[in-house]
């Protein structure tokens, strides 16, 4: 087992919001120097998130630690300079001024990768926010800005049956939970 085959997971610090930019650029620029054996993977761990747009459910990824990317790799030789130097990117983390990259400890990394597995497999798991005579503002749809009360709640459709006064008159509408927030 030479040098080159211990790798460990350490941290790199980034601007905010470009992890995914930052790591294309750092895997391109470390294939480019020839240094691909000595890094075996580059992570930015990332979860689902469901947001309604314009009325529709959107599936969105977003980075759950903005700001920092996760690297696997032997930081020998030029390797760190050549992360540092990457635009966008601030340095390691843990590190002091001048010192070397502090790797993260094994309890760090199987806590970190237990949770980058969690999100990935945790499908769209809404709690049900909602109970029955609640009330609500429906806040997506075409009764948008009305109030109403919750009157039953469907866990299989992950529906709300909710009673909204419309022209004075009470009007039974079905509507997601993402439609609707509570007053």
């Amino acid at each position: 087992m030479t040098d080159t085959d211990i790798k460990k997971w350490y941290v790199v610090r980034a601007v905010s919001g470009q992890e995914n930019k930052i790591r294309s650029y750092m895997e391109s620029e470390i294939n480019r120097l020839g240094f691909s054996d000595l890094v075996e993977e580059i992570l930015v761990p990332t979860q689902k998130v469901v947001q309604i747009r314009k009325g529709k459910k959107v599936n969105k990824e977003k980075v759950y630690f903005p700001g920092y990317i996760m690297i696997k790799a032997n930081l020998s030789g030029e390797i760190p300079h050549v992360i540092k130097s990457l635009p966008n990117v601030i340095g390691f983390l843990g590190e002091t001024k001048g010192g070397d990259p502090i790797p993260l400890r094994a309890v760090e990394v199987n806590r970190m990768l237990g949770k980058v597995d969690e999100l990935s497999s945790e499908i769209e798991n809404i709690s049900i926010p909602f109970v029955n005579g609640e009330n609500i503002k429906v806040i997506d749809g075409p009764f948008n800005g009305f109030n109403g009360t919750v009157e039953k709640v469907n866990e299989e459709k992950r529906k709300l049956e909710v009673m909204v006064k419309i022209f004075g008159r009470k009007t039974p509408l079905e509507l997601s939970y993402m439609q609707v927030e509570k007053v």
